[in-house]
């Protein structure tokens, strides 16, 4: 078993950037993310920080409690008939954009369109719409070919309404403007890419009236301004933490946590129920992943306990293992197929079926982010197994901003394309078959690029499926081809810490950090 790598340790606290106007300790929150993002756009990018950044700064029709309820967001109600294949939306009243303008059903049409084309809900909303229409400048409507029950669910999951011109922006180019409709402005101007960004309380944004539940309920904003500092060294965030320079650490090392605890000032504590998921994806267009042996052997030589010694170090209790394509806990997790990474490691095997794939030595680059120690953690591992099946492994570093562009391209690795890399899922996103990551619909799918029929298949049978049973069902047959054909293959599942200052309070139980509702005591 590979050891544990070793992390930074704490480095002593750097003074951190400061406000570019002053600010009473009341009105001012420090947030160190987990990392950087080279294109703000929720839409064009899945970037696990980017959807913490969108939450802040646009909203969406509906919002979903802690208990994956659908609730009305910048709804005010729905109309449906009793066949289920018409439905009329009414917009609240008193909605704005940052820019002043009123929220219409003009805006959420495009809006939805252009998040269908990326979200599986969203596709499956496209795909099965007759209609999606503005009514009036408050209504719109949606005409659909069959049932669709998880239509409120859906509209709560990433659908964030931006003003038309936006929204007309095809999704596979990122906007170049972040004129939001939620809680907070992002201001632009003040965004350096890899540094900080800048965040500001819209005053005439209109909570709802209700409790907030994750992305539900009022989003009542107490800071009238957020900072976001980037800290490629994770021990400067947490010296600068417990020396009180920042507010809030989003993921702090496991490395860190004992100092941390130890700390009068300092407060840790799992705010997200479901975790996240390591993975490790490979580029399924080209040589050599696009051998399904090949992908197999590497399956047969994954020993997840290695990614979680490398990920969590002796904080092991966080860790729940093994995972396969559905987060441990969801109803949809099963034992099928799970003989593939519970049984024996057996490289010799391995490096046979690496020699019977054909594979002739291609050179696999693999993208490793210098500042992202979980995910750099985890590519070490990979570059260790990939050499010892005798793989051609080329490890880059690069930042994360880097990665995630350079992951878009579907261009050989020789031609500024890429072989594999290591990335996190949210354990809400893996939860069913509408996670992204298990897309397996060829250049339209995500970053990989699988094409496997099979899988699209009975996603689509399981969006007709009438009964949680018959649900779980197609999740055991999904988890059975995925392991024949290995889309990915899943590392491990681990709770994730935040860390913040002790007379910070307020925080609202949710699947992603959100920042309405926290309050200094």
């Amino acid at each position: 078993m590979l050891t544990r790598r070793h992390l930074l340790a704490a480095a002593p606290a750097a003074a951190l950037a400061r406000p570019a106007i002053a600010q009473g300790k009341d009105k001012l929150l420090k947030f160190v993310p987990a990392a950087a993002y080279s294109s703000p756009d929720p839409i064009w990018t899945t970037a696990i920080v980017v959807g913490i950044h969108a939450l802040m700064v646009w909203d969406t029709p509906y919002g979903s409690d802690i208990n994956l309820m659908p609730k009305p967001q910048m709804c005010a109600g729905e109309e449906v008939s009793a066949d289920g294949l018409n439905w009329t939306f009414t917009l609240r009243e008193g909605l704005l954009f940052h820019d002043g303008e009123k929220v219409r059903a003009h805006d959420v049409v495009p809006s939805i369109n252009r998040w269908g084309q990326r979200n599986t809900y969203g596709q499956r909303l496209l795909a099965i719409a007759d209609e999606i229409a503005v009514v009036d400048d408050r209504r719109w409507r949606i005409r659909l070919k069959e049932p669709f029950p998880q239509m409120l669910y859906a509209l709560s999951q990433g659908c964030f309404v931006m003003p038309e011109r936006m929204a007309k922006v095809p999704a596979n180019q990122a906007v170049k403007e972040f004129v939001g409709s939620g809680p907070f402005v992002f201001q632009e101007r003040d965004w350096v890419s890899g540094v900080r960004s800048v965040y500001t309380k819209f005053d005439k944004y209109l909570p709802r009236q209700e409790a907030p539940s994750n992305t539900a309920g009022g989003k009542v904003v107490n800071f009238e301004r957020v900072e976001w500092l980037i800290q490629p060294d994770p021990g400067t965030g947490a010296s600068a933490l417990m020396a009180g320079e920042v507010d809030w650490v989003d993921q702090p090392l496991f490395d860190h946590l004992p100092m941390l605890q130890r700390n009068q000032q300092v407060r840790v504590e799992a705010a997200d129920p479901f975790g996240l998921i390591g993975g490790l994806f490979l580029n399924h267009l080209h040589a050599p992943f696009n051998n399904r042996k090949l992908r197999q052997a590497l399956l047969m030589a994954v020993d997840q306990r290695e990614f979680i010694a490398a990920v969590l170090g002796d904080q092991a209790r966080f860790a729940k293992i093994p995972v396969g394509f559905f987060t441990v806990g969801s109803p949809f997790a099963s034992d099928v197929g799970m003989e593939a990474l519970t049984g024996p490691r057996d490289i010799a095997k391995a490096r046979q079926l690496v020699r019977e794939s054909g594979y002739a030595g291609e050179s696999v680059l693999l993208m490793s982010p210098s500042d992202q120690p979980q995910m750099h953690a985890m590519a070490a591992v990979c570059d260790s197994i990939f050499k010892k099946l005798g793989i051609n492994v080329q490890l880059t570093t690069t930042d994360w901003g880097t990665l995630l562009t350079r992951r878009s391209v579907q261009k050989p690795a020789n031609e500024g394309g890429w072989s594999a890399f290591n990335t996190r899922i949210t354990g809400l996103g893996g939860a069913d078959p509408t996670s992204v990551q298990l897309r397996a619909n060829g250049t339209r799918a995500w970053f990989g690029w699988p094409d496997i029929p099979e899988i699209e298949r009975l996603r689509e049978a399981w969006f007709r499926a009438p009964t949680l049973a018959e649900q779980q069902a197609i999740c055991r047959d999904i988890q059975r081809v995925a392991f024949q054909e290995v889309p990915y293959i899943p590392l491990g599942q681990w709770s994730q810490p935040t860390a913040h200052r002790s007379d910070l309070v307020g925080f609202v139980p949710s699947s992603a950090h959100v920042f309405w509702g926290v309050r200094r005591a």
